[in-house]
């Protein structure tokens, strides 16, 4: 089964280097530009859709691209991995 990665990435200084690693590793990376939380801080949301296989490579990339950026008092990356019923391209 497909899955879509939804990664919300609070962290500016994360979003280019996890767009360049999933890219090099060839997944399909949307980036939307978002705002959201208690104060409408900027984020990016990345949108990955991989192949059930894939997932723990991307997850780990995630992961290990953004935990540098993890502060005690917060954290670099929100992630939610949501199953696929159907895809189609048109």
């Amino acid at each position: 089964m497909s899955k879509l990665i939804l990664a919300i990435i609070f962290n500016d200084d994360a979003v280019d280097p996890l767009s360049q690693a999933l890219l090099a590793d060839e997944y399909s990376v949307t980036r939307i530009s978002s705002m959201g939380g208690f104060l409408r801080r900027q984020n990016t949301t990345f949108v990955i859709g991989v192949d059930e296989a894939r997932l723990p490579g991307a997850m780990t990339i995630i992961r290990e691209v953004c935990s540098p950026y993890s502060r005690a008092e917060g954290h670099a990356a929100t992630i939610f991995v949501l199953d696929v019923a159907e895809f189609a391209r048109a």
